[in-house]
């Protein structure tokens, strides 16, 4: 009797349904954080109560970089102790082909705009740019060490270029991560994760200064941000598997999730006061970055949670799209403020700074749903055929 082959097994499927809507308010306050810097300063003067909330609240908003540094650190890694747990090995280079397909595309394509089309549209605008990043270091996903040159300038294609720095420091990562946890047994990872983590800590430790250049580095340095990564990978690997911590996460009460939001909003408003140029600086990252963590660790596992992102199903769907509206929020910014000075409003009032606001983000939206559908989806189509853990 001729024997029926046996189905393929389906692949193990793993989802995180509240991150999606995490990673849209890390994006969030980083947009807002570029308008204040780009626009909202503009009602200094004219509307000093409104400018001051602004600033207050998204001075610091580039955490959110610092945010998807944790995030991506955890999600990573998680997913490859279970891929390891699950067939023994890592596929060092369908992990590779995976990241490619995600980020190369439109990183690749914002290379192009702002290298080759931002200056000669410039030209054509009768502004003329004479660039002062170096192409190579992009090509080579080192944009942070080119940024650290040329700081506290930026970019003179700055609406298509000056947030690529964040991800040149996760290809860099993405790079290693996979080796390592390839070839060390999974009872060692741990060890490996808390060194990585203090060896940031002693890298830092190397620039406590108040210049502009130690600032720079202490904040787009890989080794100086690889701590972020690694303080994930640390979360991730605790709850991989039962033990007293991950109890300890899913049994957290009400009062015990209030504190973590607190921790976290409190240090981040309070920066700088509380992690100033000196030895607390070393510190900052790590600080932060634990709070961060647990509100990931609490959005996914907590039962005594406030709110479930994955149920606020607007800012979860628009999570998708967040690498889209990562790397193109400065060139929407971009647009609306030339559609402010096109239309001659006046930009020192406030309730124009709040118009542009929403301007932008809806451009960003148009750009980053246009971006995923009409260009980056055809490569994440063939993305899970190199995967054995799909979402």
């Amino acid at each position: 009797m001729q024997q029926t082959p046996h189905a393929p097994q389906p692949k193990p499927r793993i989802f995180f349904p509240n991150l999606d809507g995490l990673r849209f308010f890390s994006f969030f306050v980083v947009f807002m954080h570029h308008c204040l810097m780009q626009f909202v300063q503009y009602t200094r003067e004219s509307a000093p109560g409104f400018f001051n909330a602004q600033e207050f609240l998204f001075t610091f908003g580039t955490l959110g970089v610092n945010f998807f540094f944790v995030l991506s650190g955890f999600l990573i890694t998680y997913l490859l102790i279970k891929e390891k747990e699950y067939t023994k090995t890592i596929r060092v280079g369908n992990f590779y082909i995976r990241r490619i397909l995600r980020i190369w595309p439109l990183y690749f394509m914002c290379l192009f705009l702002g290298f080759l089309v931002y200056p000669v549209v410039s030209k054509m605008m009768g502004t003329p740019v004479q660039e002062i990043a170096n192409p190579w270091n992009y090509l080579l996903f080192g944009g942070n060490f080119d940024y650290i040159r040329i700081y506290p300038a930026v970019p003179e294609a700055f609406p298509l270029l000056l947030v690529l720095w964040s991800v040149a420091i996760e290809e860099q990562f993405y790079l290693v991560w996979p080796v390592i946890l390839r070839f060390v047994h999974m009872r060692y990872y741990k060890y490996v994760f808390i060194g990585v983590i203090l060896s940031s800590l002693v890298f830092r430790a190397f620039y406590t200064g108040d210049s502009e250049a130690h600032r720079a580095i202490r904040d787009f340095h890989s080794l100086s941000v690889i701590g972020d990564m690694a303080l994930g990978a640390l979360l991730a690997y605790y709850c991989s598997f039962p033990n007293k911590f991950l109890t300890f996460i899913t049994n957290l009460g009400k009062p015990a999730v209030a504190l973590i939001y607190a921790g976290a909003i409190g240090f981040s408003l309070f920066k700088n006061v509380i992690f100033a140029p000196g030895i607390a600086s070393v510190f900052e990252r790590l600080i932060i970055g634990c709070f961060f963590g647990l509100i990931i660790l609490e959005q996914n596992y907590a039962k005594g949670s406030f709110l479930k992102l994955g149920k606020w199903k607007t800012v979860s769907k628009l999570g998708v799209y967040t690498y889209g509206l990562y790397c193109l929020h400065m060139l929407a910014i971009y647009v609306a403020i030339r559609i402010v000075v096109k239309m001659q409003w006046n930009q020192a009032d406030p309730w124009i700074a709040v118009i542009t606001i929403g301007i932008a983000l809806a451009i960003a939206i148009v750009l980053s749903l246009a971006s995923y559908h009409f260009f980056e989806k055809w490569f994440l189509r063939l993305k899970d055929r190199f995967a054995f853990i799909t979402k």
